[in-house]
């Protein structure tokens, strides 16, 4: 594709209303593009991206960790950085918007971004390569003086004069760790914290909306079936399940977990993969003030307890503003491997594919045994006031992995009316303001690629491993193959008041 091809009336359809497709077609109407049509099968414009109200893509969640630590992988670190300024902006935005003004599902008040910090802690005691990669990095860049790595004397020192009385105490050891004796060692990122990921999209689609771009939402008119291709091949539009028809000049597929489902041909560089989430519903503020304040955004950061994807795998938030504790576990990253029809060439893919709480038709949600029993194990040594509590729902959090973790933002091969806009391999969100901005400069000259094309650009991984895609149905990872919690599960059965007690 050229990008004479494309010109600012040119119809673009968009398919997925999640943090990819938004992000796009807010950037190409920045850009001047006019005719941009976003078609999702959920009902955002009612459900307000609710996952209680039936929205089910990750894009959809109560929070995201906004974090620019990434190892040596400069590249999404400085994009992060970038991105930090629109969500300013945003907050800017929403609090100076009146009541009325705002889409259903925000409210002046709300921080779609909170910097709360983002306490990386070691359990083995020592920082990990990437950890040190990380450092090195901010040095680089240089922005050290934005990371505190716990025990070292000189930040120590600069942390006490960096934050509010108490609040370094409180933030680099929410676990009590000291008090039990153990080793304090990790890094506090004082730059990161997170996203009200729900908040955000209904932000984001209020702001296309604003600029002209329209939207084709619900379970017929907006779930598209197939794609349309002229004698060609080349992908000129789209059928919904009503049996509409839409014309496209350029087709971006941005349907996340769906998009391997939608476009089986992908599947050997994306692999649909379900992280587990549980909650910790809190008493009522006045019955439990001091958890409120405990796990307040205010005194507890988000946290990586011994590496996100290994070790544990345990990561978690404070508290939302009705009292829900979110941790998840993405220590196993699992698959659901069905048959799929490719929708133009008939012919049959076996792939993974999402099976949500409302998807393919409506259940109550189950997460592994071996995701509970991870969320317990920390939970019992670090958080022993959840024991108490218990766990109070779950969550699968569908996502899209990549054969290497970068994003596939890339034409597809041989046919110039189609873009895949997907990958985000579990860190995508943070970059919802800004990602757009590299998919207009990837469409629009797609011969020159920059560095973000090129790490995003269609790709093979020859030999070793592939990021778990080399696994298959027959890898450990299988759904079918997973002991599936039960409510009973969730329970702890050991009294929890002996855990207080001994954590101080």
């Amino acid at each position: 594709m050229t990008s004479t091809k494309l010109v600012k009336d040119s119809p673009i359809i968009i398919v997925g209303a999640g943090v990819f497709g938004l992000s796009s077609a807010l950037h190409l109407s920045q850009n001047g593009y006019k005719d941009i049509t976003v078609f999702d099968k959920q009902p955002y414009a009612d459900n307000a991206y609710s996952t209680t109200d039936g929205a089910d893509a990750a894009s959809a969640d109560f929070n995201k960790v906004m974090r620019m630590s990434y190892g040596d992988e400069i590249e999404y670190q400085r994009l992060a950085f970038e991105g930090i300024k629109t969500w300013n902006a945003w907050n800017d935005g929403i609090r100076s918007s009146k009541t009325e003004d705002l889409p259903r599902g925000l409210k002046p008040t709300d921080l779609i971004w909170n910097n709360c910090g983002f306490l990386r802690m070691s359990i083995d005691g020592k920082l990990s390569d990437i950890e040190r990669a990380t450092l090195a990095g901010m040095t680089r860049e240089g922005l050290r003086q934005t990371q505190f790595v716990l025990g070292d004397a000189e930040d120590e020192k600069r942390a006490r004069s960096h934050f509010r009385r108490g609040e370094w105490e409180k933030k680099s050891d929410p676990f009590g760790r000291k008090k039990q004796g153990k080793e304090l060692v990790g890094v506090f990122d004082s730059t990161a914290g997170f996203v009200e990921a729900s908040k955000a999209c209904i932000w984001a689609m209020h702001l296309c909306r604003r600029n002209g771009v329209r939207f084709v939402l619900g379970e017929k008119e907006g779930q598209v079936s197939t794609f349309v291709k002229n004698g060609t091949g080349r992908t000129i539009g789209v059928r919904t399940i009503s049996g509409a028809e839409y014309h496209s000049e350029l087709l971006i597929l941005a349907a996340g977990g769906w998009t391997p489902y939608l476009f089986p041909s992908v599947s050997p560089l994306l692999e649909t993969t379900a992280g587990s989430v549980v909650y910790f519903q809190l008493p009522p503020k006045d019955q439990a003030q001091d958890l409120w304040d405990k796990f307040s955004p205010e005194n507890f950061p988000v946290f990586a307890y011994g590496g996100w994807s290994k070790g544990h795998g345990i990561g978690g938030f404070p508290r939302t503003e009705d009292g829900i504790i979110k941790i998840g576990y993405r220590g196993t990253k699992y698959t659901n491997y069905e048959d799929v029809q490719d929708p133009i060439t008939g012919v049959k893919h076996r792939i993974s594919v999402p099976k949500t709480k409302y998807w393919p038709q409506p259940h109550d949600p189950a997460i592994t045994k071996q995701a509970v029993d991870a969320v317990k194990e920390v939970v019992r040594e670090a958080m022993p006031e959840l024991a108490a509590i218990g766990i109070t729902g779950c969550r699968n959090c569908w996502y899209t992995d990549s054969l290497d973790n970068s994003f596939l933002v890339d034409f597809v091969p041989n046919d110039d009316g189609m873009l895949i806009c997907s990958g985000g391999s579990g860190h995508g969100f943070k970059f919802l303001p800004i990602l757009g901005r590299e998919v207009v400069k990837i469409i629009e000259r797609p011969g020159e690629k920059n560095a973000y094309g090129k790490l995003w650009r269609w790709r093979i991984k020859e030999g070793g491993p592939r990021n778990g895609l080399e696994q298959g149905e027959a890898g450990p990872r299988n759904w079918k193959k997973q002991v599936m919690a039960t409510k009973d599960d969730w329970k702890f059965r050991e009294n929890p008041s002996l855990y207080m007690e001994s954590y101080g």
